[in-house]
């Protein structure tokens, strides 16, 4: 009956993602959801300023905090090993769920295209973004990052095996094309006002905070299969010297 449990509450909190996820591009594109980044302003604006970096604070906290395997060995001791990742996945799109509900829009424009091609050029970077996101979940598998994989080899009475790097497609080119994919999603903006202005900056800012906590984990766990990848392999900007793969093949833990 526990395998059972433990797949279904896998299967809800990835569900609960995926619609999440999907609200995201709605949110962030000013498309099709009835609430959006740009919704007009309702309330002061000091009120609305510290209502949305609040909102941002929780998100990057809990999505750096229960990602660190120091605190992964504490939660553990309470939530059972099979749907950790679950429980991190729920937890996140629950943070994204209130700030989405309670995002305060703030007024004011910092930049606007009004050219077609320029539109129609900023909404393919959008697109591309989140592409290049989707798609390098599945690169890196899609299915251990949700937390999907880990309920259905408990499901099944396998025992949990880490899952490999190998270095494909954009993993190549960047250590860290998903963040990447994102930094697209949220600049990219044919009208830039100044709430999405803010969630921008905010966003990249932690990025880059996440980016040096992550690569310290993998590097402690890995040691210098890790460090020779971070060695030859840029972080988020394409190098335009040819570089050699790394070898041997390195493990990337999905945090």
């Amino acid at each position: 009956m526990k395998r059972y449990l433990a797949l279904a509450y896998g299967l809800v909190c990835y569900a609960i993602f995926f619609g999440t996820f999907l609200y995201a591009i709605g949110f962030l594109g000013n498309l099709w959801v009835p609430r959006t980044i740009d919704s007009a302003p309702v309330g002061p604006l000091g009120r609305a300023l510290a209502i949305d970096l609040s909102l941002l604070a929780l998100f990057a906290v809990q999505h750096s905090l229960m990602a660190r395997p120091a605190f992964k060995r504490w939660w553990t001791r309470f939530v059972p090993v099979p749907v950790e990742r679950s429980t991190y996945v729920l937890f996140s799109s629950v943070a994204l769920i209130l700030l989405f509900a309670t995002w305060q829009p703030l007024g004011g424009t910092i930049w606007s295209i009004g050219n077609p091609v320029g539109v129609a050029a900023m909404q393919a970077l959008y697109f591309g973004g989140l592409l290049l996101v989707l798609v390098s979940t599945f690169l890196i598998n899609h299915f251990d990052l949700f937390g999907l994989r880990q309920v259905f080899l408990y499901w099944r009475g396998q025992e949990y095996t880490p899952v490999r790097f190998v270095q494909p497609g954009p993993y190549r080119l960047v250590r860290h094309p998903l963040y990447v994919g994102w930094l697209f999603t949220f600049w990219a903006a044919p009208v830039m006002s100044a709430a999405h202005f803010v969630m921008a900056v905010a966003i990249t800012a932690y990025i880059l905070v996440a980016i040096q906590l992550e690569e310290r984990d993998l590097e402690a766990e890995h040691g210098g299969q890790y460090a020779s990848y971070r060695r030859s392999v840029p972080m988020l900007v394409p190098s335009l010297r040819r570089r050699r793969p790394v070898r041997p093949e390195t493990e990337r833990a999905a945090a």
